[in-house]
């Protein structure tokens, strides 16, 4: 093929060797575009699920718990905007959607939250003590001293 036509920006051959997986852990470098100028943003998380295989309307969806709180995006596999993705690990799992990761997130997250949730106010400072734990009281002599090095 001496004229081939190039359809599209992307190496297409190169994101279907990629053979993301569920289960892979990925980082997407996403270009967006900021008053004219672009810059590269990375996006690191497990791919939950990935569909219409290697067509070109092909997905894959990347989440990632950020600050506590869950952040999904779906990325089109060839999309231009996509700089490179890089495959960081790869695990074996015997599903082929992982959807039940965002319920068994939220309950881990509900059950440390549980564990550590007493508030202990002591003197005038407000301490998280995990229901294990005694709250611990200084003594009036320590306090004193404490006291005494601020003025």
């Amino acid at each position: 093929m001496k004229n081939a036509v190039k359809v599209s920006p992307v190496d297409m051959d190169a994101r279907k060797d990629l053979d993301l997986r569920p289960g892979d852990t990925v980082r997407v470098h996403q270009k967006i575009e900021e008053k004219g100028k672009y810059r590269i943003q990375i996006f690191e998380g497990l791919v939950l699920a990935r569909k219409h295989g290697t067509e070109a309307g092909g997905t894959f969806t990347v989440r990632r718990v950020a600050s506590g709180v869950g952040v999904e995006k779906i990325y089109p596999l060839y999309s231009p905007m996509i700089d490179r993705i890089e495959l960081v690990k790869r695990a074996r799992v015997r599903r082929a959607k992982l959807y039940y990761i965002r319920d068994k997130v939220a309950r881990e997250a509900r059950r440390q939250l549980r564990r550590s949730r007493m508030m202990v106010n002591v003197s005038g400072v407000t301490k998280i003590v995990s229901r294990e734990e005694e709250p611990v009281i200084a003594d009036a002599d320590a306090t004193a001293a404490a006291e005494a090095k601020s003025e």
